[in-house]
């Protein structure tokens, strides 16, 4: 069987990180998306030789001048046997283009208009610029992530993709089971400090009930427990405990021998700091793979801490093929994973002038139209 998205068809306006991730998780599950890409020329590819792009897979491309009328037209054209339509740009930028989400759904009622942007559509920052780390410094996020002396930035996964690609991807399902039953499509907003917020939602639970400490490395699970963190081993390495539970943590206890009275006492802050420091002259006796032999697997709560090269080649990871080599690289598979309608991944079909043509066909358009488009350069060869 093919993904639970099979037969749907969404148009991504191409974009920049979390839109573009969204369309990712749509084409792994089966939907049938078209990236409408702007005219390139001869750029050259920042993918060295052999990559792949993991964003990018699943997707037929077609080069489009939207400087152009026909182009727009022949966006709107397809947009009219769509089922999504996906963009990431600021507020206005597809009004401006004539794309916006009234002339659209004009076009196609039951069509699902997703929007991607860091602020919202609304608001006073609506209109400015940003990156993740401003979108999830702003909700609290960021200063709760890192040790007591400054906050870190956890990558860009809690704004951009986390907070973003993933939510706007919820959305879209969430309004296409709508406009599925109603015969009415919506437009959806979805912002990244939106998300942000809302993947902080049992800290703000804990805070309100006074159960976090509103500083950083101060609480279970910010860095703060000594039972809960990364160790330096003897080689360099690291591994990472989370014996949160009270069986858990009296196992990891047993296991390292552990027989100072501090580790008797584990709730008294007092002790924390001293804990902290037995267990890293502890973990600091044996290399990372020592410990891995001693305590993988058990119900301690462990794993290694392995680097972007080494995660593909660990026995869980490779059993389960959650990263797969593609090309000279390594991609994560789809996820999750669907029993009966299994998700697939798929490569990019370039916007070459073959693509374009069977796109547009797809979508309707006739031999003496699609050779009109290619005379006109309002689609690119």
């Amino acid at each position: 069987m093919p993904g639970p998205l099979h037969g749907i068809k969404v148009i991504e306006i191409e974009g920049l990180g979390p839109a573009p991730f969204c369309g990712m998780m749509l084409a792994d599950a089966g939907a049938d998306v078209i990236t409408i890409t702007r005219p390139r020329g001869k750029e050259l590819s920042s993918l060295r030789a052999g990559a792949e792009d993991a964003i990018g897979r699943g997707r037929r491309q077609i080069a489009l001048d939207l400087k152009k009328p026909e182009a727009i037209e022949a966006v709107l054209r397809m947009i009219e046997r769509a089922d999504v339509l996906i963009e990431g740009f600021r507020p206005g930028t597809m009004e401006k283009l004539g794309l916006g989400p009234d002339v659209c759904l004009q076009r196609n009622a039951k069509l699902v208009y997703g929007r991607m942007t860091g602020w919202g559509q609304t608001g006073p920052l609506a209109l400015a610029a940003g990156h993740d780390i401003n979108y999830i410094a702003l909700t609290g996020a960021l200063h709760a992530i890192g040790p007591k002396s400054e906050p870190v930035p956890p990558l860009n996964l809690v704004g951009d993709y986390g907070g973003g690609g993933m939510l706007l991807a919820f959305g879209v399902c969430a309004a296409l089971v709508e406009s599925i039953r109603t015969g009415k499509g919506q437009v959806i907003d979805a912002a990244m400090c939106d998300g942000a917020a809302l993947l902080m939602a049992p800290f703000y639970t804990m805070l309100a009930s006074g159960q976090w400490r509103d500083e950083r490395q101060s609480n279970a699970v910010d860095g703060g427990a000594p039972y809960y963190g990364p160790y330096r081993c003897k080689d360099g390495k690291f591994i990472s405990i989370a014996s949160l539970e009270p069986q858990f943590y009296a196992l990891l206890v047993k296991l390292l021998d552990l027989k100072d009275e501090v580790f008797q006492h584990r709730e008294d802050r007092a002790n924390w700091p001293k804990m902290r420091e037995l267990l890293a002259a502890r973990f600091a006796e044996r290399t990372r793979d020592e410990w891995c032999a001693v305590l993988e697997g058990t119900d301690i709560c462990f794993a290694p801490v392995l680097t972007l090269g080494e995660a593909s080649s660990h026995r869980h990871i490779s059993a389960r093929n959650t990263l797969v080599k593609v090309g000279s690289g390594v991609q994560p598979a789809p996820a999750p994973r669907f029993s009966r309608t299994v998700s697939e991944m798929r490569r990019a079909a370039s916007a070459n002038i073959d693509t374009s043509r069977q796109v547009l066909k797809d979508s309707g358009f006739s031999e003496a139209e699609i050779a009109a488009l290619i005379d006109s350069r309002a689609v690119s060869q």
